[in-house]
Order: structure tokens, then sequence, then C-alpha cells
């Protein structure tokens, strides 16, 4: 799902208490690593499915010739499932990341302790649609 003009702030149950860059102990990036990168080094400049299509490339260690042969079936296979939104990622349920998705429908992130995290919290009235993340467990 792709939206436009919305904020997701961070899940009422996440633990952290301001943004925390995620690391990976691991050899392959997991993805809300691979999301946060993306989203910090290039802000605004990935829609929702671009966002995927990119995040899944880096994820699969596709490489640049791969793509070219294969691009079109890649984007095919990838788009044929269904996707859980960013309302659903690890950087607000789990490390204190706001997803800001503007008119355009580009993304980007603020951590929560940051002065854009609370200008887009308390623009209720401004028409930013307000949506929490997703909680981690039931409540």
């Amino acid at each position: 799902m792709s939206y436009k003009n919305t904020f997701i702030l961070v899940s009422p149950d996440c633990p952290a208490v301001k943004g925390i860059v995620p690391v990976s102990t691991k050899g392959n990036m997991p993805v809300h690593l691979i999301q946060y990168e993306l989203l910090t080094e290039h802000p605004y400049s990935y829609d929702y499915p671009e966002l995927l299509l990119e995040t899944h490339i880096r994820h699969k260690q596709i490489s640049a010739e791969e793509l070219s042969r294969r691009g079109q079936e890649i984007r095919d296979e990838l788009f044929a499932k269904k996707h859980a939104c960013l309302r659903a990622s690890a950087l607000p349920k789990k490390f204190g990341w706001g997803v800001h998705y503007d008119d355009d429908g580009r993304i980007a992130i603020y951590a929560m302790d940051s002065p854009e995290y609370k200008s887009f919290a308390d623009s209720a009235d401004t028409g930013i649609q307000l949506l929490l993340g997703m909680r981690s467990r039931k409540a």
C-alpha cells in the first residue's frame, strides 16, 4: 500500500525512546536495514513500489547483469505477491522511526526524537493523515 500526505507514527509498543540506527550482525542485510539506508541516504527519492523493488534487489543481492537480463521478470514476480506497508516495518515498530509520505507518495524517515518527527506528529489539523505503526504484539 502506498500513501500520500501521510505520517506513520512510531508503534505504541515500540521499545525505543529515540531513533535507533539499525545494525546487522549477519552477513546478509535485513530488509529494515536496507530500508533505513535507502531512506536516510535518499529521502523523498522513492515511492513505495520503488522502495520495495530496490530493497528486494539489494536483499537478494541481484547483480546488475541479472537485473538487465531479467529486470521485468524480477519486477513481475515481486509484485505478483502482496506486501505489507511500512506501518509493519521494523523501523516504526522497533527502532523508533516515523515514516513520512509527501504529496507525491515519496518517502522519508524521521527519528522519534527529532524536531521534524514532533512537527509531523503535531500536524493532525494541517491535513496530514496520521497513522500508528503496527503493534508488535497483541494489546
